[in-house]
C-alpha cells in the first residue's frame, strides 16, 4: 500500500508531510495499556505505509521517548538516512509563571534528548493562561533557539485568533496552530481559518473524529452512558457532542455520514477527515494511533481515494445547521482549556 501523492504537504521548505498525522496522546494513559515494543514495531507499519510525521508533546507519558527509540531502530535497520523521512512534531506545555532563556532551553533540551534529534522539527507550544503575558517572552526565547538550531520551527497548540495575533505582530514568526476542528467542532471556521490563510499559518486539527464516536460503531447506537466509554478521548467528545446538539443529532449526523460514505465506498471516519481535511488553511488531521491495541491504517489510507462533491457538503450542512453554535457557547479555539 503506497499513499498517493496528494498525501503529502510541503509544509515548510525543509519539511514534507502526511496530510494525516499519527496521533500520540492515546500513549499517555488512559486508551489501554501500551506495550512499549509493539508501539515501536507498530510504528514500523505506520512508516512504510506512508504515514511518517508524528505528533506528540512532552506530557504524553512516554512518546518523546517513543520516538527516540524508533529513530535508533531505523538507524540500526535501515542507516541514518532513513531518518529524512520521518517528521516528529512535539509540544512543550509549561506552567504559566516567570520565563527565562534557562528555563525554556533546559526544558527544550529535554524533549531533543527524549527524543534523540539535535533540533527539534517543530516545537509546538502552549500556555494556560492569557492573563500571564509571559507568553511572549517564552516565545521570543524559543526563537531564540530556533536561530541556535535547537529548533527548526516554531508553532501553538490551542490559541485563540486574538492571542494568534499578538504573537504574529510580535514579529514571531509561526508556521502552524493546532486546534480541534470536526464536523461537530466548526468553530475554527468563524474567524482562524481566515486570519491563517492571511498569514500563511497551517491548522493542525486533532478531535476530527472525536475520539472515535465519528464512526460506523456508533450508528444507531442509544446514548452511551459515562461508564460505557472506555478511554480519556471518548469522555471528552462526548461532552462536545452534547454541547453541540445532543444525541439524536448526533444519530442524523451518523446517518447522513454513511449514506456519502456508501456512496463513494468508505468509511464514515474517512468522510469526516476528508471533509476537514479539504477545508482552507488545514495542513493536515490528527488520528490518534493506538499503537499496538488497534490499527487504522488501511482505512486511514482511503481518505485519498475519493473526494466529496458540492452534494455531499449540502448534506453535511443541512445537519450542521440544526446545531447550536459552539462558538457563542464556547468562544474560540482552545477557550475550553481556559475557562
Amino acid at each position: 500500500m503506497i499513499l498517493p501523492v496528494e498525501s503529502r504537504l510541503q509544509f515548510t521548505p525543509d519539511l514534507n508531510i502526511c496530510r494525516i498525522l499519527n496521533g500520540m496522546w492515546q500513549v499517555s494513559g488512559g486508551h489501554g495499556r501500551i506495550n512499549p515494543q509493539a508501539a515501536i514495531q507498530t510504528m514500523f507499519q505506520y512508516v512504510d505505509a506512508g504515514f511518517t510525521t508524528w505528533d506528540l508533546a512532552d506530557h504524553y507519558g512516554p512518546a518523546e521517548d517513543f520516538i527516540g527509540e524508533f529513530r535508533r531502530q531505523i538507524i540500526a535497520n535501515r542507516g541514518e538516512a532513513a531518518l529524512a523521512n520521518i517528521q516528529a512534531f512535539t509540544k512543550w506545555v509549561p506552567r504559566p509563571g516567570k520565563m527565562t532563556k534557562k528555563l525554556v532551553e533546559e526544558n527544550i533540551d529535554i524533549s531533543r534528548r527524549r527524543m534523540d534529534v539535535e533540533s527539534l522539527d517543530l516545537m509546538q507550544f502552549h500556555w494556560w493562561e492569557y492573563q500571564d503575558k509571559n507568553y511572549l517572552d517564552a516565545l521570543k526565547y524559543m526563537a531564540e533557539l530556533q536561530s541556535e538550531g535547537k529548533i527548526k520551527h516554531l508553532a501553538l497548540t490551542n490559541f485563540d485568533t486574538e492571542h494568534l495575533q499578538i504573537i504574529t505582530e510580535a514579529g514571531i514568526k509561526i508556521v502552524s496552530n493546532q486546534v480541534q476542528f470536526s464536523l461537530v467542532d466548526r468553530r475554527p471556521e468563524v474567524s482562524m481559518v481566515q486570519f491563517c490563510q492571511q498569514h500563511g499559518i497551517k491548522l493542525f486539527t486533532y478531535g476530527t473524529l472525536c475520539g472515535g464516536f465519528l464512526s460506523e460503531k456508533y450508528l444507531g447506537k442509544p446514548e452511551p452512558r459515562s461508564f460505557d466509554l472506555g478511554t480519556v478521548s471518548l469522555r471528552k467528545y462526548k461532552n462536545m457532542i452534547d454541547a453541540w446538539g445532543g444525541w439524536r443529532l448526533f444519530q442524523e449526523l451518523l446517518s447522513t455520514l454513511k449514506q456519502i460514505a456508501d456512496e463513494h465506498g468508505v468509511s464514515i471516519a474517512n468522510v469526516a477527515t476528508r471533509y476537514i481535511l479539504d477545508k482552507p488553511a488545514v495542513g493536515g488531521v490528527i488520528v490518534g494511533a493506538r499503537l499496538g491495541l488497534s490499527e487504522h491504517i488501511e482505512d486511514n489510507a482511503k481518505i485519498f481515494s475519493f473526494s466529496l462533491d458540492a452534494k455531499d457538503s449540502v448534506l453535511i450542512n443541512t445537519i450542521s445547521s440544526q446545531s447550536r453554535d459552539l462558538y457563542h457557547l464556547i468562544g474560540d479555539c482552545g477557550d475550553e482549556y481556559r475557562r
